[in-house]
């Protein structure tokens, strides 16, 4: 396998990957990752959603001639005690731990979004109020793969703070439907995966029923990671869209995805401090 990186050669690199072994059955897959001379570890929620699939068709997955300093991190977020290695200790504090959640482990979900990244010391500072809305921004991805993905398999996260590179990666992966064929069932819109992530990107747009907002939650985090510096992917079926210093770019990939990604990338360089607007008073405007 060649090195994954958090873009879209990384999602290439996977979604090859998933093509190769996805009619497997009741056998032994052996990945080799001799080459896999680099993996941005936030990548294991995609990557542990691929390999998951597989355990759950009754396939033993074995990952072999892992680099030492790959196998290092991915033992440090927990990711490799899934494939018998045991977990190393977080030294620098620098992973948020791979998991796993069931469609019903919202609690879970929260807590953990609380506890290992919302308030992560590297975030560029925020008011309380917009640290609320960040947090539900992020949570509602998670309610968007329950209510719209269908999975049974589950919803897979990790991230990766970067000190040398000034960057807090973080991910968020379903195995469902993906968008496009959710927009194609709720909204009648029959568009190709990567025109489909741009309509399920519009505020204005939603195919949830009744008075909930949809948009994948995602309006708030686009103006965030405009501001920020960051960026923003989504991957969905054969669908790649990112966005990037206030540019949206679409292309597809070569091969689809078996499901839905949404990474996060924070520049933690940062020094403003950011606020919603609703908070501002009348002194901190003239």
């Amino acid at each position: 396998m060649p090195q994954v990186r958090h873009e879209q050669t990384g999602f290439e690199a996977l979604v090859h990957l998933h093509d190769q072994t996805k009619d497997c059955q009741s056998t032994t897959i052996n990945i080799d990752m001799t080459t896999t001379g680099w993996f941005d570890a936030d990548m294991c929620a995609a990557f542990g959603a691929i390999l998951y699939r597989l355990g759950s068709k009754l396939n033993t997955i074995q990952l072999t001639d892992i680099p030492p300093a790959v196998e290092t991190i991915l033992s440090k977020n927990g990711f490799l005690s899934n494939y018998g290695r045991v977990k190393l200790p977080d030294t620098y504090g620098t992973t948020i731990p791979y998991q796993r959640f069931d469609v019903k482990d919202d609690r879970y979900f929260a807590g953990y979004i609380e506890g290992e990244f919302v308030h992560r010391p590297e975030m560029p500072h925020m008011s309380p109020g917009l640290v609320k809305k960040f947090r539900e921004s992020v949570f509602e991805i998670f309610s968007n793969a329950v209510l719209h993905s269908r999975t049974t398999l589950g919803i897979f996260s990790c991230g990766q703070y970067f000190p040398k590179k000034h960057l807090l990666n973080f991910s968020v992966v379903d195995l469902g439907i993906g968008i496009r064929q959710n927009v194609s069932a709720r909204a009648g819109l029959d568009l190709p995966a990567e025109d489909a992530i741009v309509w399920a990107t519009n505020g204005r747009n939603t195919t949830k029923r009744g008075s909930i907002p949809g948009g994948l939650g995602l309006k708030l985090l686009k103006e965030f990671i405009g501001l920020n510096g960051g960026r923003l992917q989504i991957v969905s079926d054969a669908g790649y869209w990112c966005l990037r210093k206030d540019q949206a770019q679409t292309t597809r990939l070569r091969l689809p995805f078996p499901g839905t990604a949404v990474t996060l990338e924070i520049n933690t360089s940062d020094a403003q401090s950011y606020t919603l607007s609703s908070e501002l008073s009348e002194s901190d405007i003239f």
